[in-house]
């Protein structure tokens, strides 16, 4: 199985900072957000690794260029201008090919492993989402999770963590470089029942501001003075 990194961002809410790097370049714990991920996917046996590119772009691909530091074969989406998360989807599926695929949000740091993702197989559904409880900034979550199947009712409600596996069918419609967020099509999905998930209980942080990124650090550096 392919998986793909969302990392085209432009990432407003961690400016100033983002405005001279990417956010997947971010330093948390002495390494870029990006390096996890392909760290972890290859130890999960993903070999081929599709990364969408927008803002500051060639930083990141000089900086990973073909993936072989990390045995991976990397091939880069570029964007002109930033398409969202399912039209960055649809860029890239020339690179993706007609399978389902891991998909990775870059803005976020977890000890998921995909060890178990990469042999998902989802049948007639569209998504398998991870999911984790409710962290502070978003108490109401995102979806509800009952046994393995995600809708959208009351409770329990869980957030989605940025982890999934896809089939290229859930954005059918979408014309390539159309700008269309992702969430509105796993809400719509979800409805009509054709997504299950999973809960992750681990650690997982969303690096979606200075104060987030902030707190990773510290939890980084207390882990290796341990």
């Amino acid at each position: 199985m392919k998986a793909m990194i969302l990392a085209a961002g432009r990432g407003e809410r961690l400016r100033p900072l983002t405005d001279r790097m990417p956010k997947a370049l971010v330093d948390a714990g002495g390494k870029p957000l990006l390096a996890w991920h392909l760290e972890r996917l290859r130890r999960a046996g993903v070999r081929e690794v599709v990364i969408n590119v927008s803002h500051l772009a060639s930083q990141i691909t000089e900086r990973f260029g073909n993936g072989a530091e990390y045995g991976l074969a990397i091939r880069w989406s570029h964007e002109p201008q930033a398409l969202e998360t399912a039209g960055g989807i649809v860029q890239a599926l020339a690179l993706l090919g007609a399978e389902q695929f891991l998909l990775v949000n870059a803005d976020i740091w977890c000890d998921y492993e995909f060890s178990g993702l990469r042999n998902h197989k989802l049948g007639s559904h569209l998504a398998h989402l991870v999911l984790v409880p409710n962290p502070p900034h978003h108490l109401k979550g995102d979806f509800s999770l009952n046994g393995d199947s995600v809708g959208g009712g009351p409770a329990p409600r869980y957030t989605y963590a940025g982890i999934a596996v896809l089939s290229p069918e859930i954005v059918t419609g979408i014309r390539p470089g159309d700008k269309v967020p992702l969430g509105p099509m796993l809400i719509a999905a979800a409805a009509r029942g054709a997504i299950t998930g999973e809960l992750h209980r681990g650690v997982w942080k969303d690096i979606g501001t200075a104060e987030r990124l902030a707190a990773l650090q510290a939890m980084l550096e207390g882990r290796s003075n341990q």
